[in-house]
């Protein structure tokens, strides 16, 4: 199975943040992304606005031609948000309006009943679903009660262990995505993965549907240029 690429282009966002105005353009940014090879762009707005703003997911539905991926948590403002931009898929992250970056995934057990209700508000929308989970078979389990389309494995921990300890630290995403498989949940990836531990990962996760990558890849682009860069990060996932 070919595994897509979604690139995350908050980090752009910061940049441009930064300065006030322009610089980057976050638009071309992503126009560029989708012209290099990428198959979706990623967008991670907060409430802050400290990255991507509100506007600019409006900005981006209109010039992305791929799949749009917005994801965080859903915040009544969020939830507005993603039904009038109708992206293609929705990704639900527990982490609170000031966290740094995502540090975990949903709690499925305990919140099965909240992400079913909000699950269902995005199909009637006919926006295709993820939520954010860790490696671990109930977390899946449980997430087939709220009717998601996919679980996103947060592989933070797998990053952190690969040069390390790369068979233990891949050993719970196998588990976890065995499960998913069986309960036919789809699945997407994403937090930390990188060149160095990017293809590892994707040969021993059968039937992985996407990858979101931003903060490494866009690090990455800073050496070798933005299209080299998505280019050396889709052939880490050819099959």
């Amino acid at each position: 199975m070919k595994t897509n690429l979604s690139v995350n282009i908050n980090k752009i966002a910061t940049i441009r943040n930064a300065r006030g105005g322009n610089m980057p353009n976050l638009i071309q940014v992503a126009k560029d992304c989708e012209k290099f090879g990428a198959e979706g762009i990623t967008v991670h707005p907060r409430p802050d606005g400290r990255h991507i703003r509100y506007t600019d997911v409006y900005d981006l539905k209109e010039i992305v031609t791929t799949e749009f991926n917005i994801e965080g948590y859903p915040s009544p403002d969020f939830i507005e948000l993603v039904l009038s931009v109708k992206p293609t898929q929705v990704t639900l992250v527990p982490d609170p309006p000031e966290a740094l970056t995502s540090n975990a995934g949903w709690d499925t057990a305990t919140h099965k009943d909240f992400l079913k209700q909000i699950i269902s508000q995005f199909h009637e929308a006919n926006i295709r679903t993820s939520i954010f989970v860790n490696p671990h078979p109930l977390m899946v389990e449980h997430a087939l009660y709220t009717h998601t389309d996919r679980v996103e494995l947060y592989t933070e921990s797998y990053a952190s262990q690969f040069e390390t300890n790369r068979e233990e630290a891949i050993k719970p995403f196998i588990e976890a995505a065995k499960r998913a498989n069986e309960l036919n949940i789809g699945l997407n990836a994403g937090h930390d993965l990188s060149l160095i531990n990017l293809r590892y990962f994707t040969q021993h996760i059968p039937q992985l549907a996407e990858v979101s990558i931003g903060h490494a890849l866009i690090c990455d682009a800073l050496y070798f240029g933005l299209e080299k860069t998505i280019q050396l990060y889709l052939k880490e996932l050819i099959p």
